[in-house]
């Protein structure tokens, strides 16, 4: 093949080999398993990270363009972090009763985000998620819930979609999937079952930027109906603005849900928003042994701290879109401008790859990961900018696709993708954007 380059990955296959005997699917999470890297073309395990970097056990350097699942904003092991949280280690982790700590992030969590006059935490954006969902059942009296992205792994969210294995039909009856940047299909569900609805929940952007009016119209609609509104900023909260997409696109929801880059990296989420609501908490049962462990606050404490006084989100901004940019440029050099495409905010974006009638998408997109990851890149086709992101990673990452869109390219038209392929192609995991 023209440009052939590779890597050695021995270790990470033995490592696979053994971890699959002990560990469904050889890992703990879906997005770091054989179902997104192709077996035999990718690297499964890491030794170490820092900043923008990542190194796997056969001792290859990768640009981290994945930023550990959007869970890192500020970079691994950013120093600021690590002081915070080797300090905090030298008093304890975690007490029998409660630390000032948890007041601390809490306000300023609500100094920072619009919707959050009270705070609660959870470890994951799942915790998070399902909690704002109880508290706005248990608020409106009403069962049903309208969703719009992705929401976690609990029962009342993934029994809509196609993983929904496992998932008593009751609950799944009880969620109605909307389309993003169309209300009628949210008025639609909610007139179907008038009066039942809880809450509406929703990513406010993912892949595609909200319509003039739509994020408005959605906590408008869901206010008509008596329902909760909704706002999954898991992964928006603390990147695309200071207070997150609603303080971006200025529209306040009633509820809000946190996680990822809260911490930089550390397990913490929050469900934040109305006082009113939130009393509910006091009555609901969202109770964790670690919701009050103290390493992942001190870490959330100095993110927020070097959040403002770095404006992180502008300096995401920057090199998102410098990124976007070249991205534009050479999709349109090497003439691929009819299957691939970007989408995004420039802090999180999303090289698509067409569905076509000679060359299936996930073929196409196994050939990418394959030379991308042979190439230095470590990413699954998402760009998630982190702050330890410098120019020479962005100018890196543009040279590799300088080398790896003609070789797509002229493997769509010669139909020989999978010709190509050191693995199996990889299979859709499941749609949700």
């Amino acid at each position: 093949m023209k440009n052939r380059v590779t890597r050695d990955y021995t270790a990470s296959e033995d490592l696979l080999a053994r971890a699959l005997r002990v560990i469904p699917l050889g890992a703990q999470t879906f997005s770091k398993s054989l179902t997104q890297y192709p077996r035999g073309a990718a690297p499964f395990f890491a030794t170490h990270a820092k900043g923008s970097r990542t190194w796997d056990v056969d001792g290859n350097e990768y640009i981290d363009f994945n930023s550990a699942l959007c869970a890192v904003t500020l970079g691994h092991c950013d120093p600021d972090i690590n002081a915070a949280v080797a300090a905090q280690l030298e008093k304890g982790t975690i007490f029998t009763i409660s630390s000032e700590i948890e007041i601390e992030v809490a306000e300023k969590i609500i100094e920072l985000v619009p919707c959050a006059e009270m705070v609660r935490f959870g470890k994951n954006g799942s915790d998070t998620t399902s909690g704002a969902i109880r508290a706005a059942r248990a608020f409106t009296g009403r069962d049903r819930v309208a969703v719009c992205g992705y929401h976690g792994w609990q029962d009342w969210y993934i029994g809509s979609t196609a993983r929904n294995k496992g998932v008593p039909n009751a609950t799944r009856d009880l969620t109605h999937p909307f389309q993003y940047n169309d209300l009628a299909s949210l008025r639609a569900a909610l007139e179907t079952h008038p009066g039942e609805f809880a809450a509406v929940i929703l990513e406010p952007m993912n892949t595609t930027w909200p319509a003039e009016g739509f994020l408005q119209g959605v906590v408008d609609l869901a206010r008509e109906h008596g329902a909760i509104s909704v706002f999954d900023e898991t992964i928006t909260g603390f990147r695309f603005a200071k207070g997150g997409a609603q303080e971006l696109f200025g529209v306040t929801p009633d509820l809000a849900c946190f996680g990822k880059g809260l911490a930089n990296g550390y397990p913490l989420s929050a469900v934040v928003g109305r006082a009113d609501v939130m009393a509910e908490f006091e009555h609901v049962f969202f109770s964790f042994t670690m919701g009050g462990e103290m390493l992942s606050l001190a870490a959330a404490k100095a993110a927020m701290a070097k959040l403002e006084r770095e404006n992180v989100p502008a300096a995401l901004e920057r090199q998102g879109t410098r990124l976007l940019d070249g991205v534009k440029a050479l999709i349109e050099k090497h003439r691929c401008a009819d299957f691939l495409g970007i989408v995004g905010h420039p802090s999180w974006t999303f090289l698509t790859i067409a569905e076509l009638p000679d060359a299936k998408g996930f073929e196409l997109k196994t050939l990418f990961l394959q030379e991308v990851l042979a190439r230095g890149i470590l990413m699954v086709g998402t760009h998630v900018i982190s702050f330890a992101h410098s120019d020479a990673d962005i100018d890196a990452l543009l040279a590799v696709y300088d080398e790896v869109f003609p070789i797509l390219r002229d493997a769509r038209a010669d139909g020989n993708a999978v010709e190509q392929l050191r693995c199996e192609p990889l299979q859709p995991l499941f749609k949700v954007r």
